[in-house]
């Protein structure tokens, strides 16, 4: 049922990739737009012949029964190169440390390494119009072969989730997500969703905040928040700060930080 799974989800990029290579103006020559820092990914695609480097560090902990569990991510890197205007190949690579303490005390069960490799492709569908969202479709893999061994999965996942985006005014706007992932070695489905409001504080800063999840077919639903801010250096280069909780069980505190910068191609 899992090899069937993923023939789906892949047969549905490469059928997108087919269906939706038409020829649009290019709109990476403004203000860089960013997958990070939220959890919810951009509706829209760099542009052809952009490469874009996204990467930062965050820290999260969940302490139960005197237990203390944190988790230290110093790389969350993605690369994202524009192919056609309409269609991105995205690269990302996580290096995780993983630590315990019992009564405030570090066990020497230390973890550390990197997560599964994301190989991606993300696809413009369809522009903001008449009322009507702007959507983009993400497709993912993550093989098991590429993680270190103290973050090696089952078996390799795959997903794919849609991205859509309404601009509410000249200032705000609301992005959500919704989408599907299978892995580690389960059959079981497990549906996701992110929903973003942003808000334009100044041509330079933007603030946003977010509720995001996900619902496994057998298990019970993990639902989170966080909320955070923007700086743009310039068009090209953008730094950003957040934080956050799970609502359920699960994330005491989410802390994080990261820049994205943008390459464009030259044009004669």
């Amino acid at each position: 049922m899992l090899l069937t799974k993923k023939s789906i989800v892949l047969s549905i990029t490469l059928f997108a990739c087919l269906l939706f290579s038409f020829s649009q103006e290019s709109e990476n020559t403004g203000a860089i737009v960013t997958d990070r820092p939220d959890a919810t990914e951009a509706s829209s695609t760099v542009g052809r012949g952009a490469f874009q480097i996204e990467t930062g560090g965050l820290y999260e902990s969940y302490e139960k029964n005197n237990i203390k569990s944190e988790s230290f991510t110093y790389n969350t890197m993605l690369v994202r190169y524009g192919i056609f205007d309409n269609i991105e190949l995205r690269l990302g690579w996580d290096f995780v440390e993983g630590v315990t303490k019992v009564n405030g005390n570090k066990l020497n069960n230390v973890t550390s390494g990197f997560s599964p490799l994301l190989l991606s492709v993300k696809i413009d569908i369809a522009e903001e119009k008449d009322g009507m969202p702007e959507i983009a479709l993400i497709g993912n893999v993550f093989p098991a072969f590429s993680a270190s061994a103290d973050y090696k999965p089952e078996t390799t996942g795959v997903g794919f989730r849609f991205s859509l985006s309404h601009t509410l005014n000249e200032k705000s706007s609301l992005g959500y997500n919704i989408g599907a992932e299978w892995g580690n070695g389960s059959p079981e489905t497990t549906a996701i969703y992110t929903i973003a409001y942003g808000y334009r504080l100044s041509d330079k800063f933007g603030f946003y905040t977010e509720l995001y999840g996900d619902l496994p077919e057998d298990n019970s639903a993990n639902h989170y928040w966080d909320a955070g801010f923007t700086y743009l250096a310039s068009n090209d280069l953008q730094f950003d700060i957040y934080t956050g909780t799970s609502i359920t069980d699960g994330q005491d505190l989410l802390l994080g930080l990261g820049l994205s910068y943008r390459a464009l191609k030259k044009t004669i």
